[in-house]
């Protein structure tokens, strides 16, 4: 049986893409899930999928969240406690992008990129951190990307967000090795979702090109997924479920001086 059988969980940016995926497969483990995003049509939507799959205990529940406001996240607790009596899971997923080179990516796009990507995910941990020490178990996935192990070039407010929510999730289990505490970070490079959808500036011949990594990536969302979760059940702290971002990682973790050129002859390449 799975740990997350019976569990509640709260999915942020799950009305599409990676968060609905997460959401499904906590609903087959036997997880009752509340999807929270800005987009409540996607979210309801992401409900009745779950009721869809009739699995005996799991159930679904739709509010709006804004991720980047603290009161909306304490709203969201407060809407947990009362649909599904409290939180055992929290999965910090809403993201979006902004793409383009440093010094020309508008302070705007800065700012807004950081309060969804990072001061959504250090809310998400500020609200349901203490709850999980108090009883005394918890589950906490924060969905990052392997730009946050890699920084590519061309994407320093995505990197710089995902970099800071790996190095948030490595404090995290630090922190709370002895509470019975799971923390997972999740770490895959490319497959589809809607982020280019709702993305800010960036070359469209860039996108062209990522959505089309996107379509042609062997494991895509529900794989993703599927992944994340094992990774959180064995408490491991780093899920980087794709092949080439775990090839990619490793070497840079062999020769981290190198590796910044590799990418930059890469990135010529690719253009």
């Amino acid at each position: 049986m799975s740990k997350l059988s019976g569990k509640r969980a709260v999915v942020t940016g799950a009305a599409s893409g990676l968060g609905r995926a997460i959401a499904l497969e906590l609903a087959r483990r036997g997880a009752k899930v509340v999807v929270a995003d800005l987009n409540r049509a996607g979210a309801d939507e992401t409900v009745a999928q779950i009721a869809a799959l009739g699995v005996a205990g799991a159930s679904g529940h739709a509010t709006e969240c804004d991720v980047g406001k603290i009161e909306s996240f304490e709203a969201l607790a407060a809407f947990a406690d009362r649909e599904i009596g409290g939180v055992d899971v929290i999965v910090n997923n809403a993201g979006v992008a902004t793409s383009g080179l440093t010094g020309e990516i508008p302070l705007e796009d800065w700012r807004w990129i950081m309060d969804v990507n990072l001061w959504g995910v250090i809310h998400g941990c500020h609200v349901f951190l203490p709850r999980f020490r108090q009883q005394g178990s918890g589950f906490v996935l924060n969905v990052a990307s392997a730009a946050g192990l890699l920084s590519p070039p061309r994407m320093a407010p995505y990197n710089v967000t995902k970099t800071a929510v790996v190095a948030l999730s490595e404090t995290l289990k630090a922190e709370n090795a002895k509470q019975n505490i799971h923390v997972t970070v999740l770490c895959p490079t490319f497959f589809k979702t809607s982020i280019l959808d709702n993305s800010r500036g960036g070359d469209p011949k860039d996108k062209v090109r990522v959505d089309k990594m996107m379509m042609q990536a062997k494991l895509q969302a529900p794989e993703v997924a599927s992944a994340a979760l094992d990774a959180l059940e064995a408490n491991r702290l780093y899920a980087v479920p794709m092949w080439d971002g775990f090839i990619l990682w490793n070497a840079k973790r062999l020769s981290p001086g190198w590796f910044p050129n590799l990418l930059s002859y890469a990135e010529r390449f690719l253009r």
